[in-house]
């Protein structure tokens, strides 16, 4: 008995960090406003120093010695870190001046899909599963409107969500994801320092106040450490294309921390949306493995930290 529920914990694991670091990703947009003043590039540069901070410590406490990366895992953690990290949040913020957080949603609710077609050739289950979940992130999130320059933005921060999983997932098996997440987390600071630098000066730090203190704090513990150690350790578990559908959480996320934090009650779409989101997801994880599967999961034990 004890075996079998071993077992079935070891299978509710993946999906269920994926789920919660996708949420975590998601209650980003509830705590924006508290560091909408503060300048962007280096705070985020602040957010993710904290971070990095966080996770090697964790990597110190959890008793894991330091694994120098290969010149190849070196590569991949500076093109992970410069892709996924820095040149996201950058995309990110022009798509926003450009199209409003409606079109940049919309488009990275497309994450699912993109995870799947790249994979491999994913089965015609996990493709209608990917599909229902773009769906069910567009109709939360709703199409919006904007400029040409916000749809190219857009689109280039969909790449850079890509290239955070897809670049990950040869380094995950040596290194292990608390390492993973705090080298690409230490590496995107002078990056995003920086651009900072560049575009904003010497302005491009200040002293926070309480409130911007507390919202980069959460942004980097929560939205950071938390959410990229889950999404890092589900990855091998489940396999990338699986681990997309949860993507979809992301408005769903933002969406319940606007109604707990008194922002507004959700609409009718985005229930609907949320619902599609939940639907796409549980089709996708029924989906059978074998030849068509896009990214089969590796055993857990494959991917254990070297201690």
């Amino acid at each position: 008995m004890s075996d079998v529920v071993t077992t079935r914990a070891a299978r509710f694991r993946g999906p269920a960090q994926a789920a919660g670091a996708m949420f975590l990703v998601g209650t980003l947009a509830g705590v924006s406003g508290l560091i909408e003043d503060y300048p962007v590039y280096g705070g985020q540069a602040l957010r993710y120093l904290l971070a990095a901070a966080i996770l090697l410590a964790a990597v110190r406490l959890s008793g894991l010695r330091f694994v120098r990366p290969s010149p190849r895992e070196a590569a991949l953690l500076a093109a992970l870190a410069l892709t996924g990290l820095a040149v996201f949040n950058v995309c990110v913020i022009e798509a926003t001046r450009h199209g409003g957080p409606a079109l940049v949603g919309t488009v990275l609710g497309t994450v699912p899909l993109a995870l799947a077609l790249i994979g491999g050739r994913p089965s015609p289950r996990m493709l209608a599963a990917a599909a229902v979940v773009v769906a069910g992130a567009t109709v939360a999130t709703g199409l919006g409107s904007g400029e040409p320059a916000g749809l190219l933005w857009s689109l280039g921060a969909l790449a850079c969500e890509v290239c955070f999983s897809v670049l990950a997932i040869p380094l995950l098996p040596r290194l292990g994801a608390l390492r993973v997440s705090a080298y690409s987390a230490a590496l995107a600071v002078p990056l995003l320092g920086a651009i900072g630098l560049l575009a904003d000066g010497s302005a491009a730090l200040r002293v926070p106040t309480g409130a911007e203190a507390a919202g980069l704090g959460y942004q980097a513990v929560v939205v950071t450490a938390v959410a990229f150690f889950l999404w890092y350790d589900a990855l091998p578990r489940i396999g990338a294309a699986a681990a997309g559908l949860f993507a979809g959480l992301i408005p769903v996320g933002a969406m319940v921390t606007g109604a707990v934090l008194g922002l507004g009650a959700p609409s009718a779409a985005d229930l609907a949306g949320a619902a599609l989101v939940v639907a796409g997801i549980a089709v996708g994880l029924t989906a059978g493995s074998g030849h068509g599967r896009a990214a089969p999961a590796r055993p857990a034990a494959a991917v254990a930290d070297p201690s």
